[in-house]
C-alpha cells in the first residue's frame, strides 16, 4: 500500500482592522467613546476592539487590528457595534459579511482589501457605515494520510 498525504485547510487567520464608523444614529444617552465592535466568524470565539475615539462630526475611529480565526466551514463574518451604558450594553448595529467577499477561495493573498458596510439595527433600519480592512494572514492545514493500494504488474 502506498500512503499519500493530502493537506486539508482547517482555518484561516484574517487580519481584520476596524477603521472607523460614520453616519451613526446614537441618542443623547450614548457617546461615541463608549462604542466598540465585536467580530465573530461562525464560532464561539469573538474578538473585540477597544473603545472608539471621536474623530469629529460624529465619526468614531478605532484603527484596531484583530487576528480573527475563521473556520473553513464559515460562510460569514459578523461585526456588531455595541455601546456601554451605565447599566447595560446596547446593540447599535450589525453587519454580516460573506467570507467569499473578503477571501478568494484557495488564494493566500497578503494584500489588504478595504470595505465599507452599512450597519443595521435589529429591526433592519440603517444605522451608520462601518469601515474596515481585511487580509489573509495565515492558512493552517492538517495532513490527512490516505492509503491507496499500489498497482502491481505480476
Amino acid at each position: 500500500m502506498e500512503t499519500k498525504t493530502h493537506s486539508q485547510p482547517l482555518r484561516r487567520t484574517l487580519e481584520l482592522t476596524v477603521l472607523s464608523a460614520e453616519e451613526l444614529n446614537v441618542d443623547q444617552k450614548l457617546t461615541i467613546e463608549d462604542l466598540y465592535v465585536v467580530v465573530r466568524a461562525e464560532s464561539i470565539n469573538c474578538y473585540t476592539t477597544g473603545m472608539a475615539k471621536e474623530s469629529g462630526e460624529g465619526k468614531a475611529s478605532w484603527n484596531d487590528k484583530l487576528l480573527v480565526d475563521v473556520p473553513m466551514h464559515a460562510k460569514s463574518i459578523t461585526l456588531e457595534m455595541k455601546c456601554n451604558t451605565s447599566t447595560s450594553v446596547k446593540d447599535v448595529g450589525v453587519a454580516r459579511i460573506a467570507v467569499s467577499d473578503v477571501v478568494e477561495e484557495d488564494v493566500l493573498d497578503h494584500s489588504f482589501k478595504f470595505f465599507s458596510y452599512r450597519l443595521r439595527d435589529w429591526e433592519g433600519r440603517c444605522n451608520g457605515v462601518l469601515k474596515f480592512s481585511v487580509r489573509v494572514s495565515e492558512c493552517s492545514s492538517s495532513g490527512v494520510a490516505l492509503s491507496i493500494p499500489a498497482r502491481g504488474d505480476n
